[in-house]
């Protein structure tokens, strides 16, 4: 049996993390301003590929800079995966397993606070949370 009730919250936990992986995408590609504009974190890609390799830092920096792309690219599929609804739960477990990565490689390079302060530790939560009570097709299971 469905509860209708949780409906309203699935739909915008979906929204809310497919909206956080377009708009850290928007920054790298300067959709957001250039560097050093208020609230942009990178405004540009290679911005962002040097912040991947500081996290990364035990990897060779071409290999980093690969990561940091298929991260991009993963961003903006599970983001419309998140918003289309197309295998649901699929989308939102990878969700949840690309910013538990997220969370542990900034914890690792910077310690706990920009994870915390930057609240990738509860969105890894929420998708987790989101793929536990989707039935795959954007309805919740309870």
């Amino acid at each position: 049996m469905q509860h209708t009730s949780l409906q309203p919250a699935v739909l915008f936990v979906r929204c809310a993390l497919a909206a956080g992986f377009l708009s850290a995408v928007a920054d790298r590609f300067g959709l957001w301003g250039s560097p050093g504009t208020s609230g942009v974190v990178w405004g540009h890609m290679p911005a962002f590929l040097d912040y991947t390799r500081q996290l990364l830092w035990f990897l060779p920096a071409g290999v980093a800079n690969a990561a940091g792309w298929i991260a991009t690219v993963a961003e903006v599929v599970l983001a419309f995966g998140l918003l289309l609804g197309v295998a649901l739960r699929v989308v939102a477990l990878s969700s949840g397993v690309l910013l538990l990565l997220f969370a542990l490689a900034i914890t690792a390079a910077s310690g706990p606070e920009a994870a915390l302060s930057y609240s990738v530790w509860t969105a890894a939560s929420a998708a987790f949370l989101l793929g536990a009570v989707s039935d795959g097709r954007g309805r919740s299971r309870f």
